[in-house]
């Protein structure tokens, strides 16, 4: 999933899509990019709602009846991922917890993959959190500070995180690392250290190989 503060960018972002592409590729998986509402328009939580909504449709074709044939002929409905950017790695969390906490029948999540997520410790963007969220709780809303009893439920069997040295996020993502590992949480949690965002830079190759083989571990 995008990242872009829950306010802007698009899955049609070139670097966005230029990365989904080189995912499926390497990965030779099916990559379903989520085009969430985006606040302030919807308010949140308009973009969590329609993720778990994208990811229930993916679930549908688990009986190979569904609306896209392509999903219904190739997708291994016994290791599904969900990942994402920013706000989009945030967002993988909160799917995770709903598969969790509610269920999916149908698929086996395996995995969740978060890239610099976004859980507060940007000022500006903790700012803009308020405003598009008129509902919240501040910072101690679960999605943006989920308690340990939270992270104990994830449906997944593993997370991996990445975060960057320079990065004001890098903080609040280490701290869900360390939560998430003292939780009792049944799974594996990898953390990895880079440099930064920048879609461009040999970085992100590296970012992407790095997650085919968290896709591709057996």
């Amino acid at each position: 999933m995008h990242g872009g503060g829950f306010a802007m960018m698009s899955a049609f972002t070139p670097h966005y899509d230029r990365h989904a592409r080189l995912l499926a590729a390497e990965s030779t998986s099916i990559v379903v990019s989520v085009e969430y509402r985006l606040a302030p328009e919807h308010p949140i939580p308009a973009c969590y709602d329609d993720a778990w909504d994208v990811l229930r449709w993916v679930a549908a074709h688990s009986t190979r009846d569904g609306a896209e044939p392509w999903l219904n002929d190739h997708a291994d409905f016994s290791r599904v991922f969900v990942g994402g950017d920013s706000s989009g790695g945030n967002m993988a969390h909160t799917l995770a917890y709903r598969v969790g906490t509610i269920g999916l029948p149908g698929v086996k999540l395996v995995g969740a993959f978060m890239a610099h997520p976004y859980f507060g410790g940007v000022e500006e963007d903790d700012k803009i959190w308020m405003y598009m969220c008129p509902t919240n709780s501040g910072f101690d809303d679960p999605r943006m500070k989920p308690p340990v009893e939270d992270l104990a439920v994830i449906g997944c069997e593993r997370v991996l995180m990445f975060v960057a040295g320079n990065d004001p996020m890098r903080e609040p993502g280490r701290a869900y690392y360390e939560r998430l590992k003292k939780s009792g949480w049944n799974g594996s949690v990898e953390i990895v250290e880079n440099i930064g965002q920048d879609p461009t830079n040999e970085n992100a190759v590296a970012l992407v190989k790095k997650i085919v083989d968290f896709i591709n571990q057996k």
